[in-house]
C-alpha cells in the first residue's frame, strides 16, 4: 500500500480527459514517480457526462467521491469551464478537499477571481493554478540567461500563439473570449521574465464559421508595460491555420527566440540565442504539464501546516485581473468602432467588426 495521494479529475472534457489524464497516467507508470500517488484507480467526475470506465479509472459522482478516496489524501483537479469554478470550488471545500489544483484560466474575470479567494479562505483550500509554462525547461534557460545579464537589460517581449481552434469554439466549453485561452500562459510567462505591469492596449475580433459569429473567440491582442520599463506585446490567433507558440526576448545585446512545444503531441522545445558573434541553437526535452504535475504532487504531499499561498499564485491572479482590463478595453475598443475598415494598430488588427471569416 503506498502514501501517495489520490486523484480526482473534476470535468473531463479536453483539459482533464485530453491533457491531465494521459500525463498522470505516464507519472502513475513511471518507476521515479508512481510512489506519489495512491494505489487504486484515478476517480473521475463529470457533471455534463458519464466517463467511461477504465482499470485505471473509476467514474462517480462528487457526493460519492468522498466514499472511494479520503479527501485529506486526495488531490482535486479541477478542470471545469472558468464560468462554473465557483460552484464546484464552493461543494469541493464542503466535501473536505484541502487540496485543489485549478485549470487555466484561474478565472473568467475579476469577480470571479474574488469570489475563488473567498472560497479558498472558508475552507483553507491550498489553490494551485496549472501554469505549465512557467516551470517549463525553456523557461527556465530564459530566467537563467536573464539572471546572468550577458545580453543587457530586457527591452521588449513578444509573443505569437497561433492555432486551429473551431471546433471547440464552436461546441461551446466555457472560454467566453480568446483571451481566455492561450493568453493565461503567456501572459503568466511575461509577467514572472519582467514584473508586475499594466496593460496599455488590447483588441481583438470575432471568428465567423460558416456564417456563425463566435463573439470574441478569433483573435486577441494585447499591451503591456512592465514597471521594470520593459514591455510585451502578445498575440493570439485561434483562426491560424498553423499552430506556433513563440516568445522573442529583446535585449540591449542580443535576442532570445522561444519556440514552446505546439501541442501534447510533442515535448521538445527550441531556443535560439542571436548575439554579436552570430546565431546558436539548441532543443529542450519539455515535457512541461509532466514536469508541472510532478512538483506539484510533492509540492502537495509535503507538510503544509502554516505555509502561505503557492509561490505562483500572486503571478497568476495577478493575469486574471490584467486579463480582466484588457478583454474591458477590447471590448470599448470594438463598441467604439476601433478599426473598423481593416486599421491596423501594434500590429493586429483591432474592432469587433473585423472577422476571421472561414467557410465563406
Amino acid at each position: 500500500m503506498t502514501n501517495g495521494l489520490g486523484t480526482l479529475l473534476v470535468g473531463m472534457g479536453r483539459a482533464g480527459h485530453g491533457l491531465h489524464l494521459p500525463v498522470l497516467r505516464r507519472l502513475r507508470a513511471d518507476p521515479g514517480t508512481a510512489h506519489l500517488f495512491a494505489a487504486g484507480p484515478v476517480l473521475a467526475v463529470d457533471p455534463h457526462r458519464r466517463p467511461g470506465a477504465a482499470p485505471d479509472l473509476r467514474p462517480t459522482t462528487l457526493a460519492g467521491a468522498p466514499r472511494l478516496l479520503d479527501p485529506e489524501r486526495t488531490v482535486v483537479h479541477l478542470c471545469t469551464p472558468p464560468t462554473a469554478r465557483a460552484a464546484a470550488l464552493d461543494a469541493l471545500g464542503r466535501l473536505g478537499y484541502r487540496r485543489v489544483l485549478l485549470e487555466k484560466p484561474v478565472a473568467a474575470d475579476s469577480r470571479g477571481l474574488d469570489e475563488l479567494l473567498a472560497l479558498r479562505d472558508r475552507y483553507g483550500i491550498d489553490l494551485v493554478v496549472v501554469a505549465q509554462w512557467l516551470g517549463s525547461r525553456l523557461t527556465d534557460r530564459l530566467r537563467a540567461l536573464l539572471a546572468q545579464d550577458a545580453y543587457g537589460p530586457l527591452r521588449t517581449i513578444h509573443v505569437v500563439q497561433r492555432k486551429p481552434r473551431f471546433s471547440r469554439s464552436l461546441a461551446g466549453d466555457g472560454h467566453p473570449t480568446a483571451f481566455d485561452v492561450e493568453l493565461p500562459h503567456s501572459l503568466g510567462l511575461c509577467l514572472a521574465l519582467a514584473g508586475p505591469g499594466e496593460v496599455t492596449g488590447a483588441g481583438g475580433t470575432d471568428m465567423v464559421v460558416g456564417g456563425r459569429v463566435l463573439p470574441r473567440l478569433g483573435t486577441a491582442w494585447l499591451n503591456l508595460q512592465h514597471d521594470s520599463g520593459a514591455w510585451t506585446r502578445i498575440r493570439s490567433d485561434l483562426t491560424s491555420p498553423v499552430r506556433e507558440r513563440r516568445v522573442t526576448l529583446e535585449l540591449a545585446h542580443g535576442t532570445l527566440i522561444g519556440h514552446f512545444p505546439g501541442s501534447e503531441a510533442d515535448a521538445y522545445a527550441r531556443l535560439t540565442v542571436i548575439d554579436r558573434d552570430g546565431e546558436s541553437t539548441e532543443l529542450l526535452h519539455d515535457d512541461a504539464l509532466g514536469g508541472f504535475l510532478e512538483h506539484t504532487y510533492r509540492y502537495y504531499a509535503a507538510d503544509g501546516t502554516g505555509r502561505g499561498p503557492h509561490p505562483d499564485l500572486a503571478v497568476n491572479t495577478q493575469v486574471v485581473r490584467l486579463l480582466d482590463r484588457a478583454k474591458a478595453m477590447a471590448a470599448d475598443d470594438a463598441a467604439g468602432g476601433g478599426a473598423r475598415g481593416g486599421a491596423v494598430r501594434g500590429g493586429a488588427v483591432r474592432g469587433g467588426a473585423v472577422r476571421a471569416a472561414v467557410g465563406r
